[in-house]
């Protein structure tokens, strides 16, 4: 058990999960504080004609009380706005896919919030992540691990890939090691106004997101080409070998001429790599997908059907000085027995890393689909998350 002079503040947003982490802290007898961040407040720019935050922080400060634990609300409005939603208007404008939820827990909650609750005596930090964190003594020092979660349909270890070793030493997961029907078990136990409450889909802390009209919002509609890349281009061919040969390759680039216009598009920088939707181009046997875009000539390179050639790849490269180590700094390229995922809830696939001048070149045992630049790489060894990297 903890001692009650053990202070944690946790992050409440109004779900199931952050209630359950607040009931098992203070049952474990820490001194617990709640907060719900409130990220969102910019009229120019509107993210959901809901208010979700509104509803969220109401049950936050309901299961607070049902607690008994010291509740507040804190403004993070204008950090986010600059940390996160500028990141994506960026990073979408110049054709790449951002993470917005991985960068928010690197800049909002285990930055600024984590400062915030130490100025508050916390000894540590807790959210609802189905993670975990295992420190063992190394040389003398006390190094953490960053853990996939029990739950393995829920294990959120890939939105924490960017956390480091201070930030690691500061947190606690409390439902870590449960399953979620647990979690959903024990706040009916205990009568938690959150236990049957759905899962919050979208923006973190925020809500749900229309992308295509957020992302109106900032970046000017300019018409541009849909070009139509056929399946047998020869560009396949192994080209297992041909995607980066060396620190200067560009992997394969489509030009217009391998294909043909099919129609028109009102912006590169609304679509990604593997989208379906928001084409808007019909007559064709299979559905279209984006295999590759290109922002500067503003041209949307497409594929017909889901096993199209042109949306697998079995690399990627994350440049050196884009590759995060959770634990210090490793040299990848001798490590065995490494897996990857791209994406959240990905298996885990089979890699191999080799360390080129400029950049870490990432290749899969398995054809990977719909890898997109400015996505994050997560590595691990076993269930341990060593490092991560945005992909170039």
């Amino acid at each position: 058990m903890a001692t009650s002079s053990t202070r944690v503040v946790v992050a409440m947003s109004g779900g199931v999960d952050s209630s359950v982490a607040a009931f098992l802290l203070k049952k474990q007898g820490y001194d617990v504080l709640a907060i719900f961040m409130k990220n969102w407040h910019d009229e120019s720019v509107t993210i959901s004609a809901e208010c979700p935050w509104l509803e969220d922080s109401y049950d936050a400060m309901l299961v607070a009380e049902k607690l008994n634990i010291p509740f507040q609300v804190i403004d993070l409005s204008n950090e986010y706005k600059d940390k996160i939603v500028d990141y994506m208007f960026n990073e979408y404008e110049e054709g790449r896919t951002p993470n917005p939820d991985i960068l928010c827990n690197r800049e909002i909650k285990f930055d600024i919030f984590l400062n915030t609750a130490l100025k508050l005596n916390a000894d540590f930090i807790a959210t609802g992540h189905y993670a975990q964190v295992e420190s063992k003594e190394m040389d003398g020092n006390k190094v953490y691990y960053l853990k996939s979660g029990i739950d393995k349909v829920k294990d959120q270890s890939y939105f924490l890939c960017q956390l480091n070793q201070f930030q690691l030493s500061k947190t606690l997961f409390p439902i870590g090691s449960l399953k979620k029907d647990e979690v959903r078990s024990i706040a009916k136990d205990n009568e938690l106004i959150t236990a049957d409450k759905k899962d919050s889909q979208g923006l973190c802390f925020v809500g749900k997101v229309k992308l295509p009209d957020f992302l109106q919002q900032k970046l000017s509609k300019k018409k541009g080409n849909v070009v139509l890349i056929p399946r047998d281009l020869n560009l396949y061919d192994n080209f297992k070998n041909k995607e980066y040969d060396n620190d200067d390759s560009n992997g394969y680039l489509y030009e217009p001429y391998m294909g043909k216009v099919i129609g028109e598009h009102s912006g590169a920088h609304y679509f990604t790599v593997g989208q379906r939707k928001g084409l808007s181009i019909g007559g064709m046997k299979d559905p279209l997908f984006v295999l590759a875009t290109d922002t500067n000539k503003n041209i949307i390179y497409v594929g017909e059907g889901e096993n199209h050639p042109g949306l697998y790849r079995f690399s990627l490269r994350v440049k050196k000085t884009k590759m995060h180590h959770v634990v210090g700094k490793l040299n990848l390229s001798n490590s065995q027995s490494l897996s990857a995922r791209i994406r959240y809830r990905q298996p885990l696939q089979k890699i191999d890393v080799k360390l080129m001048e400029k950049y870490y070149l990432i290749s899969f045992d398995k054809k990977q689909k719909s890898i997109a630049k400015g996505q994050f790489v997560a590595i691990y060894k076993g269930d341990n998350l060593i490092s991560s990297g945005i992909i170039d």
